[in-house]
This record gives C-alpha cells, structure tokens and sequence, in this order.
C-alpha cells in the first residue's frame, strides 16, 4: 500500500493541469488513499469539478437536459421556417454557421465521464517495457496489437528515408509548397505551451530559436495532418509500420509531434477510437505512462525511453501519459492509428 501511495504521489507532484484534474477525479473513485494527497495541489485547483463528480451521476443528466434546452432555445422554436435563434441572434448564427458544434463539453468533463477501463491491459505489464525485432504481423496480431500495449519494436524504419531527411526546415517547405489549401488550417494542432496559434507559426521560427542558440525560447508542438497533398509528399518517406497485422488499416490522419530537450506532452489520456504506434525519428523520448485511476492498485506505473529509430505501440485512450524530450537532438515523432 505504501508503494501505491508514493506512486500516486509522485504522479500528482510531476504533473500539471492534467494531473491535477486526474487527481480530483481519484478522490471520488478511491477517497480515504487519495484525499491527502489533494494538499499537495494548487489551492482551490479542480474544487469545481471535485463536488460535480461526487454527485456526478446526478449531473450528466442535468447537464444533457440543460444543453439540450439551450440548443433548442437558440436554434429552434417560431415558424416552421426561420429557427428562432436566426431571428433573434443573427450575428449568433453567422459565427456558428460553419462550426460543427456549438456547445463542446470541456475537457474535463470528458475525463471525469469516461467509462470505466477493464483493467486487463495493463495488470500483465511489470517493470520493462517488451522490445522486438523482426516480429512477423502474424505474431504481433497475437501477441500484441490489440491488447492495449505498451511495446516497442527497434526495427520498423530501418529503411524509412525520413530518417535523414525530416528536420524543421523540411516540414518548413513542405509546408509553404503544399499547405496553402483549407484541409492544413482545419488540421488538430497541439500547441503545448508555446503559445503558437498554428502550424504556420509554429514553422516560422528565426534559426536561431530552430538551432536552440543561448537565450531563445525552447518549443515543442504536434499536429494532424491531414491534408491530402502534403500526407502524400510525408507518406515519400516513411511506411506502414511493417509488423503491424496484415488485415489492419492505418488511418488516413498522421500525427507529427517536434521539439527540443526538456519538453514535451503533458499528462493526458487520448480521445481517438484505436491503438496507435509513433515511431522515433530523431532524438530520444521519454514516456510515461500511468494506468486509469481505476486500476491503480491493479497496475504499474511505467516508464520507457524509446530511441531514435524505434517504434512505441500502445493504447493512448486507456494509458493515460506524458513524454519529455532527452537531451541531445531535436525530437521528431511520426505515427498513425490502425485498426
């Protein structure tokens, strides 16, 4: 028991917002060994949502009825044929017209209502973290891909010539040649704690930030991509993983992640529908990697180095996880969910 309590404690110290929030959610799950670890967070952080989750069955109702009253105040009701909200907000409507929601649940939210996790992905994972080599897709079907992971495997770019020609300015050109259409500007991107409003920004950088000279600010972001024309001039240099089952299919959307030493993604847990590998291109990575509050006392916490050239595979919506740049190289990831 002791184990798990400086383990939580540990995970609480070392994490921000995120895990602060997952903090808060641990209290309503496990309250006698978690409660004295919420004098270790900022004062008042996450009090909100604390007292929401501890009647939290109550509130997903009311919230659904509330949204749903909002909605139709705004959007429906008069005649048959111009939605009150049109008549009385134009201005409302005209913001929202293209906007595929109006009203998003946030953040926190979503992870205090997730369902519970079986926790038979992680309670077999103890200490080390599997690495394999020239693993047949037969065997990794088996053994691997759908059981939530996490496993490395050191062999998967051996012939990826993004190895030596992704960098910064690469994705610079790219960029400025291919991502001038809608599909870039609609693409996910993760700013982190740059402060870099999108992708353009983000590759816009003076070379003396890129190079990491004295005195400039360190970066790190990530991002889709899931423009068409500049996923066919990526997909040049790199491949499906070459492990990975014969009858899966890799996601249309890759993932880009970028950054120099010291940074990297805080603690979260991923709202994507499948597993996911992410293979290292340049530089070293930390991961680590925490089960859900649910299966605290069933499993480990990890943490795992995957080095340039190596692939991780896990299962990003039920480990929740942080990754800090090692120093040395910029760090360059690319990766893709499968089926």
């Amino acid at each position: 028991m002791d184990e798990v309590h400086e383990k939580m404690k540990n995970f609480l110290i070392n994490s921000d917002t995120s895990g602060i929030e997952l903090g808060e959610f641990l209290v309503n799950r496990y309250p006698t060994p978690v409660a004295p670890y919420l004098a270790l967070l900022p004062p008042g952080s996450g009090h909100w949502v604390r007292q929401r989750l501890a009647n939290r069955w109550k509130t997903v109702p009311l919230l659904v009825l509330l949204v749903l009253l909002i909605g139709t105040t705004l959007l429906t009701g008069g005649t048959n044929h111009t939605p009150m909200g049109v008549r009385r907000w134009p201005l409302l409507a005209t913001l929202f017209a293209n906007e595929d929601c109006i009203l998003t649940m946030p953040a926190q939210l979503q992870k205090a209502f997730r369902p519970p996790e079986s926790c038979g992905f992680c309670r077999a994972v103890h200490g080390t973290v599997p690495r394999l080599s020239n693993v047949s897709p037969a065997d990794f079907a088996r053994d691997y891909a759908y059981r939530g992971g996490p496993v490395i495997v050191t062999d998967a770019t051996t012939n990826w010539t993004a190895m030596e020609r992704f960098d910064y300015w690469f994705f610079k050109r790219v960029y400025e040649t291919h991502g001038n259409g809608p599909k870039a500007e609609r693409c996910q991107f993760f700013p982190y704690q740059t402060g870099f409003r999108d992708i353009r920004e983000a590759l816009s950088l003076p070379e003396s930030r890129v190079r990491y000279d004295p005195g400039t600010e360190p970066w790190y972001f990530g991002w889709s991509n899931c423009d068409p024309a500049i996923v066919r001039v990526l997909r040049e240099h790199y491949q499906r993983p070459y492990f990975l089952p014969t009858d899966s299919e890799n996601s249309a959307i890759d993932w880009v992640f970028m950054g120099g030493p010291g940074l990297g993604a805080h603690m979260h847990v991923d709202n994507v529908r499948l597993p996911s590998w992410q293979s290292q291109l340049k530089g070293a990575k930390e991961w680590i990697l925490a089960p859900p509050p649910e299966c605290f006392y069933q499993c480990e916490f990890l943490s795992v180095v995957v080095q340039t050239g190596e692939t991780i595979v896990l299962d990003t919506n039920k480990w929740y996880h942080k990754t800090n740049v090692l120093p040395g190289p910029i760090s360059i990831t690319v990766g893709a969910e499968y089926d």
